[in-house]
């Protein structure tokens, strides 16, 4: 019997024959990987915009954090998707800052801890997120699809925000903010991509979220909403200096508030990780959910001695893997190659930075909304049938739009809880698990109909119509006809019919 060639990769062997390992060429990997660069470059840059604000920082001071950023989110992506033992889950997803501390970080330097404050508390959390991994990688017999298709469902419908805001023009404070030019250019870029889409060839048709990208960008110049000016301003080279902003200051209560936004953080990752399993059609078990969480927890405990913040994986970079069809890991190594040269050469992060925010809103509508399709069609083939997996999709989406929706929802609640709550895709994630096992794993008690939307479900032609049926018989326009084409009577009542 012949064997499954296997390569080697990063000391792990591996089936050559897993999607995610597919090889495009040097050319081709860094032109997809260039695309998922500017997918996620706002969503990491604007982290360190933030904090660097919050804490007072000089622009140059703000610049440095944005390389550290940069350099980090590159130097995590290459271990995610190439992998070592035990650190990386070897599939496309690409690592940067995460959102999910903001709130926590901006609280901390409130409270006058400062910067050096907020790098012991990400270091300290991080290295027990590191401790406790192996708990989440053994809970993967709890994210079966009706769990995972409602949190990518919701990963998409959170991001809409987001794509909305930068269609907008990002900046809220703007004078164009919400005009008709920055809407108009978006609109203009997600007509590009959908026409690339259709009539382009193949590779065009992948491309054409990065093409539609460099094809706004020209329009926006054009018209005058593109700013290059910036981009020779400042040094072309410079390497993270370690410890920078002074050494980090382990303080107990920013460490508690740290550790909640550690487990938020884990329960993205681990949703982000099954949710592009589930799109490139590969498979995911414990051990490569706990090598792929290790990876982001390691990458956080290091990222603070440069300047940078918690990693995580970025969700809009998992919809663009949906849309373009690229399920190769490689093409997001290189994306993360890029991330370390944008980290070390500012001059190159001041270009990409130059993208007008609105065509990446266009393109956003685009990639955000395929990452909800892909969770529906997850949803597509969860049985619904004398069960209650209608009430947990149900549930769990409302659960993680409340956030969405009345962003001031938890504002009256204690802070841990709102740090957990506010983010939708936290949301959904908790309260589809908690309910999966309610109803799915402690079944006693469960009703043999368990509710009136289960039943509803529940469509069935009894045997003794089935047996009536004679060969050849078929619907056609709603109507029951015979072989020949002959349209047969349907009556109320069974017997009648017979």
């Amino acid at each position: 019997m012949p064997k499954t060639p296997r390569t080697t990769t990063g000391a792990r062997a591996v089936n050559t024959h897993r999607p995610e390992d597919e090889r495009l060429g040097i050319g081709a990997s860094f032109a997809y990987g260039f695309q998922h660069v500017l997918t996620m470059y706002g969503g990491i840059i604007a982290v360190p915009l933030i904090v660097g604000q919050a804490a007072g920082l000089s622009s140059a001071d703000v610049g440095l954090l944005i390389a550290a950023c940069l350099f980090m989110g590159g130097l995590a992506t290459l271990l995610q998707t190439i992998g070592i033992p035990f650190f990386g889950s070897q599939l496309p997803l690409v690592q940067g800052v995460s959102f999910a501390g903001v709130a926590t970080m901006v609280a901390i330097l409130n409270g006058g801890g400062g910067l050096p404050t907020v790098f012991g508390a990400v270091i300290a959390a991080s290295v027990i997120g590191l401790l406790i991994t192996p708990v989440f990688s053994k809970i993967i017999r709890f994210f079966p699809p009706v769990v995972t298709g409602t949190v990518i469902t919701v990963i998409g419908l959170s991001l809409m925000p987001v794509a909305a805001n930068w269609a907008m023009g990002g900046n809220s404070k703007a004078p164009t903010y919400g005009s008709v030019g920055n809407i108009g250019l978006a609109a203009a870029t997600l007509a590009i991509v959908l026409l690339l889409s259709k009539v382009g060839s193949s590779t065009i048709s992948r491309l054409s979220i990065l093409l539609a990208m460099i094809i706004g960008t020209v329009v926006a110049t054009i018209f005058g909403m593109a700013d290059f000016s910036k981009v020779a301003t400042g040094p072309v080279f410079e390497f993270p200096t370690p410890f920078h902003f002074g050494l980090p200051v382990f303080d107990l209560a920013a460490i508690i508030s740290m550790v909640i936004v550690i487990l938020v953080t884990l329960v993205e990752t681990s949703a982000d990780i099954l949710a592009v399993g589930s799109i490139i059609g590969t498979k995911v078990d414990s051990r490569r959910l706990g090598d792929g969480l290790r990876a982001d927890m390691i990458s956080s405990t290091v990222a603070p001695l440069f300047g940078s913040f918690t990693q995580s994986a970025f969700a809009q970079n998992v919809g663009l893997v949906a849309v373009t069809g690229v399920k190769s890991r490689f093409v997001v190594s290189a994306g993360g190659v890029i991330l370390v040269l944008l980290g070390l050469l500012p001059v190159l992060g001041r270009v990409v930075a130059a993208v007008p925010t609105s065509v990446l809103g266009g393109a956003g509508l685009v990639l955000f909304g395929t990452v909800a399709a892909s969770g529906i069609r997850t949803l597509s083939t969860v049985n619904y049938k004398n069960n209650m997996n209608l009430i947990i999709v149900a549930t769990s989406i409302a659960f993680g739009m409340i956030p969405i929706a009345a962003p001031t929802f938890y504002d009256k609640f204690p802070s841990w809880f709102g740090t957990i709550f506010h983010s939708g895709i936290s949301s959904a994630a908790i309260m589809a698990i908690l309910l999966n096992v309610l109803f799915n794993h402690l079944k006693a008690g469960n009703p043999e109909n368990p509710s009136v939307f289960a039943a509803g479900t529940d469509r069935h032609v009894t045997a003794e119509v089935l047996e009536c049926l004679r060969h050849g018989d078929r619907c056609e326009d709603g109507k029951l006809v015979d072989a020949d084409g002959k349209e047969i009577r349907v009556v109320d009542s069974p017997s009648t019919a017979h």
